[in-house]
């Protein structure tokens, strides 16, 4: 099968053949109709999270993808050959960039009906952070203010409705080109970040959703209320600093978890979709998201999806 692979840290990878994988005990094995690229995925093919994500080479990139269940390894229950599903792999395993990848069960639930099973790859990692953020480390709840950093990319496109759905006043910060975006996916108030310091419009904050990190963190702390909270989702945020102030800082470290990841799929978020572009041009693609460009998902579709 045809497949994304790194070979090297520092090296980009390019699309190769390699053998198809055969799911063991506990796994199923999937053909992929879509895997969508994530800034982690370059952040592992760089080397820069190899202290958390140990990459043994070669290794196939990715960690989400949905597509059709094709056979079951040994031991498999609750699963059936034909099944559409949603799956985010391990970060140090990878493998969703590929025509084929074996996915233990724990690790997929489910993919939404009402998304088109190739793109449904871009809730898998984007919007189970977000739901992390605003449910279960927030615990956002009607009527509270909430800044979201970057509201028309990835994770905060996501986070954005969910905040909505919350019942919270959602304030977000954006480019012009990303503005009436951000108001399409629930912001109530969008701040220009390049022409205002958004600390002149946002005020009386209770959660701060930060996916920057460095000045914007340390900025951020400005508008949130005593005891509100930044939640930070680049690198851990300076909690003695933030506690100081009489605020509270933490680090949402997103983990693979079927129940959240059907939880998600059930949500009727929409996925805001920069690109899609066939196996053949994954690298260009990667590229792409390197460069930190991408206004939305990018989804690699494979050949045979």
């Amino acid at each position: 099968m045809k497949a994304l692979q790194y070979t090297a840290y520092g090296v980009r990878p390019v699309v190769t053949e390699i053998p198809r994988p055969e799911p063991g005990p506990g796994e199923v094995l999937v053909a992929i109709a879509g895997a969508a690229l994530n800034p982690l995925d370059v952040k592992i093919g760089h080397g820069r999270v190899k202290d958390f994500f140990p990459v043994t080479f070669p290794s196939v990139a990715g960690t989400d993808l949905a597509g059709t269940v094709v056979r079951l390894g040994p031991g498999v229950a609750g699963r059936r050959v034909g099944d559409a599903v949603l799956a985010r792999t391990d970060p140090t395993e990878g493998g969703a960039v590929a025509e084929y990848a074996a996915v233990p069960v724990t690790h997929l639930t489910a993919a939404p009906p009402a998304v088109p099973l190739g793109l449904a790859a871009g809730l898998a990692t984007a919007a189970a952070t977000a739901w992390q953020a605003v449910y279960e480390v927030a615990g956002l709840r009607s009527g509270q203010r909430v800044l979201i950093h970057g509201g028309a990319g990835g994770v905060g496109g996501f986070a954005l409705q969910l905040a909505r759905k919350a019942g919270a006043h959602v304030l977000t910060t954006t480019s012009p080109a990303g503005a009436s975006l951000a108001v399409k996916l629930g912001a109530h108030e969008v701040i220009d970040y390049t022409a205002t310091d958004f600390r002149e419009r946002a005020s009386g904050v209770d959660v701060v959703i930060d996916p920057i990190g460095g000045d914007v963190e340390t900025a951020s702390l400005d508008v949130l209320v005593p005891g509100g909270l930044l939640l930070a989702l680049n690198v851990p945020p300076d909690a003695d600093r933030a506690a100081a102030r009489g605020l509270r800082a933490a680090f949402v470290h997103h983990e693979t978890d079927a129940a959240r990841l059907a939880k998600v799929a059930a949500a009727g978020l929409e996925i805001v979709v920069d690109r899609v572009v066939p196996l053949a041009d994954a690298t260009a693609a990667y590229e792409h998201v390197a460069a930190g460009h991408a206004k939305g998902k990018v989804v690699v579709q494979p050949l045979k999806a």
